[in-house]
């Protein structure tokens, strides 16, 4: 493999803006672009089947397991059985030990639970880049260490943690409002409702947008400077 060429991401996850926040994070993890979005299994495999065809095959595959139509284990066999030789990461809050096990029957190489931070999960992508470059970087034939190196490149070797000045406490206050808000909230609301400065609010909700357990998004019509809004996904 090219060290230098941009891995294309498939993701497949039938919520739409879930589907958007994580092409969003691909987007932000260099040496890798969004090659498309299935938001079903019978979509991601038509958009897999058909990059490949167009000679532009997908490298990697971030895997939902509950589909709208379909299991994700039956669409990740599916895929293995295409010979493109596309590696798969699980993303999902399932989290049970069969549902593990059975994934990694089916050539899931790395699995990853929701909600996750944003240093997780360019973590993962950055361990299956070393994974593959350790596998093909030296032709058709490996050496013992390049099988040992590519498989200890999986292997996440520090816990997420908060940002330098975020409180585990507050996260957890601010998070719970979002949570219980029938609508989005902005900073300034949430801040009333938990005696916080407007200031403070923001970067944990900065820090939710981040790690994937909130979506941001403008609210219109408010004058003066553009005020943003978030609501848990």
């Amino acid at each position: 493999m090219d060290s230098d060429r941009e891995l294309r991401v498939l993701i497949v996850e039938d919520d739409p803006l879930t589907a958007e926040a994580h092409a969003d994070f691909v987007r932000r993890v260099p040496g890798f672009s969004v090659a498309g979005i299935g938001l079903s299994g019978t979509e991601a495999l038509a958009q897999f089947d058909a990059l490949a065809l167009a000679g532009t095959p997908v490298d990697l595959v971030l895997l939902d397991m509950n589909l709208t139509d379909s299991h994700g284990l039956e669409v990740a066999g599916r895929m293995n059985s295409r010979g493109h030789g596309a590696d798969i990461i699980a993303i999902t809050a399932v989290r049970h030990l069969q549902v593990i096990k059975s994934a990694i029957s089916v050539g899931v190489t790395q699995y990853l639970i929701k909600p996750f931070t944003f240093a997780a999960f360019r973590e993962k992508l950055e361990n299956q880049r070393a994974f593959r470059l350790n596998l093909t970087g030296g032709g058709p034939l490996v050496t013992q260490t390049s099988v040992d190196n590519a498989l200890r490149a999986l292997r996440s070797v520090s816990p997420d943690r908060l940002p330098k000045g975020l409180l585990e406490e507050t996260l957890a206050a601010i998070s719970a409002a979002v949570r219980a808000a029938d609508s989005p909230v902005s900073a300034t609301e949430v801040g009333k409702r938990l005696d916080l400065s407007r200031v403070t609010v923001r970067r944990y909700l900065e820090h939710l947008v981040d790690t994937g357990q909130a979506l941001k998004q403008p609210r219109h019509g408010t004058p003066g400077r553009p005020e943003y809004e978030y609501r848990w996904v």
